[in-house]
């Protein structure tokens, strides 16, 4: 009898559904579950990756520059992780992190400073709620809060202080990381050579088309990157028929033909590479609508 009752509460247990660090609806799983939005985050992060005053880390493993485009998939890898795993999963997944940059931290004999720390989540939320406003619509104000709530209690697992706690609180710091942590280095020149080379001159304008949109007028400044104008108009195409097929051009022209699976990806719930279950995405997000992607 004993053993019989030790089974049923198992059971029970296996059947309750796991608490998610981020809620089946919310917002941010929307914006990580598209992978219009999810590339546009890429464009983003790569240019003020490029500008940030801590980009020697990024250097000194010397896996950057031998692969940027494979190093800022695994950024966004591990962001979509923690956004659709349940709550033991992300914690996994950011332990993982702060365990990785750990290791590089004793390589070198240096810590990286907390303010680099906090700039990499801020520019996550940034680019989230730039990225989701111009392919979607303005978010609420509710909304930003969440999605700032959600990447602010990673910083706070891996242990990085002085982190916002509210929207409002989040834009002034932020505001203050990009007037006081960003500037153009050599580390900046090589970043935007190697990109380059990596997807070919028409991606690469691309490239800093879209980064004229997502980024920061000083972002947009340092870098020299125009405002992206010129894409406006394939922008308004894309919004306007985004619910056909037709509009899987962008995403055909934006990376390699090598880098398809991982785009695919990006309309996929990562849950089955964590072992843990996940919500599927809330209805409404045009990612179902992409399947293939880079076929040329």
């Amino acid at each position: 009898m004993p053993l019989q009752v030790g089974t049923q509460r198992r059971r029970l247990l296996l059947a309750q559904p796991m608490e998610s660090f981020v809620a089946p609806h919310s917002i941010v799983r929307r914006i990580w579950g598209t992978s219009d939005t999810v590339l546009f985050i890429f464009a983003g992060a790569a240019a003020e990756f490029a500008l940030n005053k801590a980009v020697d880390w990024l250097y000194f493993t010397g896996r950057l520059p031998a692969d940027p485009l494979g190093r800022l998939f695994s950024t966004v890898d591990y962001a979509r992780r923690i956004v659709f795993a349940d709550r033991a999963g992300a914690e996994k997944a950011i332990d993982t992190i702060a365990a990785i940059h750990g290791a590089v931290e004793a390589s070198r004999g240096q810590r990286i400073p907390d303010w680099a720390y906090r700039d990499v989540l801020y520019l996550l939320i940034a680019y989230s709620i730039r990225a989701f406003e111009l392919l979607e619509r303005p978010l609420t104000e509710a909304e930003c809060e969440e999605i700032t709530d959600v990447f602010c209690r990673v910083g706070r697992r891996m242990g990085i202080p002085d982190l916002p706690t509210s929207y409002p609180a989040w834009q002034a710091d932020r505001a203050q990381h990009l007037a006081h942590n960003l500037e153009l280095s050599d580390c900046s020149i090589d970043l935007y050579k190697q990109y380059r080379k990596h997807l070919g001159g028409p991606r690469y304008a691309l490239l800093c088309g879209v980064q004229g949109m997502v980024c920061p007028p000083t972002v947009r400044q340092q870098l020299g990157l125009g405002s992206g104008a010129w894409l406006q108009p394939a922008l308004g195409f894309y919004r306007a028929t985004k619910q056909l097929t037709v509009s899987q051009w962008l995403k055909n022209t934006m990376l390699p033909t090598e880098y398809a699976a991982r785009i695919r990806a990006l309309d996929e719930v990562p849950g089955a590479s964590l072992g843990t279950a996940v919500q599927p995405v809330p209805r409404g997000c045009p990612y179902t609508r992409f399947r293939a992607a880079l076929q040329r």
